[in-house]
């Protein structure tokens, strides 16, 4: 009886209390983009009380009856607090919190290969989210980074349309692409690289301009794309995205995530499809080189004790692209019937990290790629095969409050076969080729020094070995000045030393008919490397005001450059008889308004010239191909109450210099032009969105890209009645794509749980 009587009377008790209690809920969004804020922390002012977030940024919360008339306190890292009255009869709540540092909190590790605050970091890092790259939906990586300021993919080819991307104005070669910070896009595969990577699987990109020569090794002298995925453990459990276009492109990239074991699984497949030849121009040759690419992408996470990290990651890509004459089949391949060039890829990888089971944080890191070619530029093959395999360890070390200090070592070793002089032997009585193998032991060391709260040092430094080339040393110092916390100052200056891998890296040696000539031993280039940067950020009232400036200034002692001016007949390589300089300033702004607006610009403004030996006289300046000295990019975005999102963006270009034949009809150098894309983008309540817009909306394309399209194999250019000025088939006259004006459609869809 008395047990009972205890129960009824805590049967009661919690009624009573319950009784006294509301529950109130709601979400909590960015006020900018309107996105949800998940994991943010909403407590109750004057108590205990307090909740978390969900992925979502939804929330529930219990309050009793005496504190519905208190404040409820809604906070989160990089954004103001928002306090809101607990008013009676009120349970669901709205919230859009501002931002105060925007991307700056982002966490970013290309500069350091540390984990921290972009703001923190002595390296200035640029930081692109899917929903930056989302505005312009592409089929490749390599076409969306166009959209970032002072990065330039540049076309070298109308025909194959093989490109590389530019960092201020310095070619394809000397832009470093990682992928979860493993160098494995180099050489051969530098022009593919960044080709069939699954935009649904990509966590965000980071790009550091300027030299990054003491951790990621000597070639780095431009700069680094660090291509980062997604951690199983944080991407949505399914993602899908599919569009296509009226010129006939069909895009698709699916992920879904899976647990395997004691490890979160995510697995990605990325299709692209193009096979409808179209010749607006009417030369006889195809506007857009016909793809279909298939490209497979698998990661696994492991839980491990202590949050101690390991992963492994495989892809695959398979393509095969073709272009050429309208009447081109499988059947002219290398043939001197019908032009067209042909490309068959394969390429495999594999990554992996480990945090090695000690006290020390010590990470072991490791990779290997095979990247097969099979082409014909015309009647010329190009067969190449590579095999790279990549090591590291390095000890992150926390010394004192002052110090960090990074301490490693790498070994990358590489396996290369072709068809070309570059792997030639010396026996001309029994010409053969053989293949290349090129171990590369390095050590680097850099120290993190915390100088004052408001002043930091970095000192770096690595030491190779080449057996061809000897020892390579690449010092590296970076300062960075916070005066408060709306501005940021850095300064760095490092060396770059890169040897140069000729035809696997500048495919234009390959296409068209001209000749090749290496005139004699290519050795190393070599460079150094300085920039300045400031950074400012303002959280004025209307909106949130971000200011990125950064001078850069290159010199190279060596700089390999294929010479197109000596001999329209001819490409000539040659070590640089002078000194090469790619200099300039770049800068980004950014307003994001407390409404769901958002007005972003970017300029970049530079010189890249070569100064070479010309006779005894002075040296003579020659600009640089395919280096505009104004460049920059544009977007602006609103949504509207209903999800409804307009985006709108673009590049704009100035004139670059074009490598043009004596007594040449067409241009030197480019006009100016934009690239101006327009978007609309619908999003549903269950994880569907519906976008569609036009591409080159201004229908902007080149005019006469292509000297003599009717006559590839340069049959009749002896002719001196219809060919007086001995002009050549050439088609490295690119500065943009020859797309029009284009609509496109597509679907997004993301399940979250």
């Amino acid at each position: 009886m008395r047990k009972q009587l205890l129960l009824l009377l805590a049967s009661l008790l919690t009624f009573t209390v319950a009784a006294q209690q509301t529950t109130i809920s709601g979400t909590v969004k960015d006020a900018q983009t309107r996105e949800p804020l998940g994991f943010c922390n909403i407590s109750v002012l004057n108590s205990t009380l307090g909740a978390m977030a969900d992925e979502k940024g939804k929330f529930k919360l219990s309050v009793p009856h005496n504190l519905a008339s208190g404040q409820l306190v809604v906070s989160f890292l990089g954004y103001q607090n928002d306090t809101l009255p607990l008013q009676s009869g009120k349970t669901n709540f709205q919230v859009n919190l501002k931002p105060t540092a925007g991307k700056l909190q982002e966490v970013v590790v290309t500069g350091t290969m540390k984990e921290m605050s972009r703001l923190e970091s002595p390296v200035p890092v640029e930081v692109y989210a899917p929903a930056f790259f989302r505005k312009n939906p592409t089929p490749s990586l390599f076409e969306a980074v166009g959209q970032i300021n002072g990065v330039q993919p540049q076309l070298n080819c109308n025909v194959c349309n093989t490109g590389d991307i530019h960092i201020n104005g310095m070619e394809g070669a000397y832009t470093l692409i990682l992928i979860d910070g493993m160098p494995i896009v180099s050489s051969l595969s530098s022009v593919y690289g960044l080709s069939g990577i699954p935009n649904s699987l990509v966590e965000r990109i980071e790009v550091v301009k300027g030299p990054a020569a003491s951790l990621y090794g000597s070639e780095a002298m431009g700069g680094i794309i660090n291509v980062i995925t997604k951690s199983p453990l944080k991407a949505p459990k399914v993602s899908a995205e599919v569009f296509g276009t009226s010129w006939g492109e069909v895009s698709s990239d699916v992920g879904l995530k899976f647990k395997a074991g004691s490890a979160h699984a995510l697995i990605g497949v990325n299709y692209f499809h193009y096979q409808n030849p179209e010749d607006r121009n009417h030369d006889g040759f195809t506007d857009m080189t016909l793809q279909s690419r298939v490209s497979v992408f698998n990661k696994y996470d492991f839980v491990r004790p202590e949050n101690r990290q390991a992963s492994v990651a495989a892809r695959y890509v398979y393509e095969d692209r073709w272009g050429g004459q309208m009447n081109w089949g499988k059947e002219h391949r290398g043939s001197d019937q019908v032009y067209g060039e042909s490309i068959y890829t394969k390429r495999w990888e594999l990554i992996g990290l480990y945090q090695l089971p000690v006290r020390e944080r010590i990470i072991s890191q490791f990779s290997l790629n095979r990247h097969q070619q099979n082409s014909f530029y015309g009647t010329t093959p190009f067969h190449a095969d590579q095999l790279v395999g990549f090591g590291q360890l390095y000890w992150d070390k926390q010394l004192n409050a002052r110090h960090s200090l990074l301490l490693g070592s790498s070994f990358r070793y590489t396996w290369y076969d072709d068809n070309t002089p570059a792997t030639a032997t010396a026996d001309a009585a029994q010409p053969q080729n053989q293949p290349v193998t090129t171990p590369l032991p390095g050590l680097f060391v850099q120290d993190e020094w915390t100088l004052t709260e408001k002043h930091k040092l970095l000192l770096g430094y690595r030491y190779d070995y080449d057996k061809r080339h000897g020892h390579i040393q690449s010092p590296r110092v970076a300062y960075k000045w916070t005066p408060g916390p709306q501005h940021a100052i850095r300064a760095s200056f490092g060396t770059g030393y890169r040897v140069v891998s000729l035809f696997t890296e500048d495919h234009a040696a390959l296409t068209g008919a001209r000749e090749v000539v290496i005139t004699e031993r290519l050795e190393p280039e070599q460079s150094i490397n300085t920039n300045l940067n400031y950074l400012w950020q303002a959280p004025l009232e209307p909106f949130l005001l971000t200011v990125d400036v950064t001078g850069f200034y290159s010199r190279f002692s060596n700089k390999i450059i294929g010479d197109f001016d000596t001999d329209p007949q001819k490409i000539i390589y040659a070590n640089l008889q002078g000194h090469a300089v790619s200099k300039g300033i770049s800068a980004n702004t950014e307003f994001s308004f407390y409404i769901p607006l958002k007005i972003a610009a970017g300029v970049t403004y530079m010189q890249v010239y070569q100064k070479r030996a010309a006779g005894e006289g002075p040296l003579a300046k020659v600009v640089q191909l395919h280096a505009p000295e104004w460049s920059g990019t544009y977007s602006a975005s609103y949504t509207f109450p209903a999800q409804l999102t307009v985006d709108l963006n673009g590049t704009w270009t100035g004139p670059m210099r074009l490598p043009i034949l004596p007594y040449d009809y067409r241009f030197e150098y480019s006009p100016w032009f934009t690239i101006m894309n327009v978007q609309l983008t619908k999003k549903m309540s269950n994880g569907l969105e519906v976008f569609g817009g036009v591409k080159n909306l201004l229908n902007f394309v080149p005019q006469n890209p292509i000297m003599r399209p009717f006559d590839p194999f340069d049959r009749t250019v002896d002719d001196p009645i219809t060919n007086p000025h001995g002009y050549t088939f050439d088609p490295s006259y690119n500065y943009a794509s020859l797309q029009g004006i284009r609509g496109f459609l597509g679907v997004r869809y993301n399940l979250l749980k």
